[in-house]
């Protein structure tokens, strides 16, 4: 019988001297990879790898699948800024080319929180490997880019006096100072998240959810993207919203990772259609 196997694995970056952390997760491994699909789970600002449902997602999804740390992140080597989106966007090329170039793998799905989601759609959006690709699933993306100078008044007494703004935050178990430049937020801000209108693919069905308190990423950035995917053919487009859940999903968890696999196993059925998620299932109300 088949046993499932985690590897760890280093991947040369091709564009700066900085190597990538990330986890094979392979449900057989004796087997030949080449032309085998595969899912990228991609954690979000200031997370890593193993960060909130990323882990438990992996472990229980019926393919096999690679997270990693982003550069500057965790186990991962480089420097990360607060406005570096398109440094993510080369890491994950980065990745994609080693899995498909070392085991022929193939991206299926790709499934990110929050800036994991806002660099895995842009991927899609432009590359030739995302155009293969059958779906992708937001939690808690960000749509509105500028929305991020909401903080900015957090941000302004230590601006003024040194030039940027310092916290110290936990991010496995380690303390790891975090800075921010004025010039991060104006980076940030110019991000085109917009693209999705116009280069996402047809074909990849999509499924967003997000937290109905969270004080992160406002809760109608959600509905943004359902306008913005929602009228493709033949991809669908399904919203679920989580009551008294905030961006990271505290405490609910195992909630993300079983409404992911209920809509995966819907999609593999041919029965998604563009809607609420679950629309006509009364359940627990």
């Amino acid at each position: 019988m088949a046993s499932r196997k985690s590897t760890k694995l280093r991947i040369p970056h091709a564009q700066d001297d900085c190597e990538l952390a990330g986890i094979l997760e392979q449900l057989a491994p004796e087997e030949s990879t080449q032309g085998r699909k595969i899912a990228l789970i991609l954690h979000g600002t200031m997370g890593h790898k193993d960060y909130l449902f990323q882990k438990r997602l992996a472990l229980r999804f019926p393919m096999d699948s690679f997270r990693f740390d982003f550069r500057g992140n965790h186990e991962s080597g480089g420097q990360r800024t607060q406005g570096g989106f398109a440094k993510d966007v080369e890491d994950l090329v980065t990745v994609v080319s080693y899995l498909r170039n070392t085991y022929g793998y193939e991206i299926d799905v790709v499934v990110g929180h929050s800036r994991g989601s806002v660099v895995g759609m842009y991927w899609l959006c432009t590359s030739e490997e995302g155009r293969h690709a059958r779906a992708m699933v937001n939690v808690s993306g960000r749509y509105r880019m500028h929305r991020v100078y909401d903080a900015a008044e957090t941000y302004k007494e230590q601006w003024d006096a040194k030039g940027c703004y310092e916290r110290t935050i936990t991010v496995a178990r380690q303390a790891v100072v975090e800075r921010i430049y004025p010039h991060d937020l104006e980076e940030f801000s110019k991000w085109n998240s917009a693209i999705v209108w116009d280069k996402f693919p047809d074909q990849i069905h999509v499924l967003t959810m997000h937290g109905l308190v969270d004080k992160t990423v406002p809760t109608y950035d959600a509905i943004i993207y359902s306008r913005a995917l929602g009228a493709r053919t033949p991809g669908t487009h399904n919203l679920h919203l989580i009551e008294e859940a905030d961006h990271n999903f505290t405490n609910r968890q195992d909630e993300v990772v079983d409404c992911i696999l209920e809509w995966w196993d819907a999609l593999n059925q041919g029965r998604l259609k563009t809607g609420i998620l679950m629309t006509g299932v009364r359940g627990k109300l």
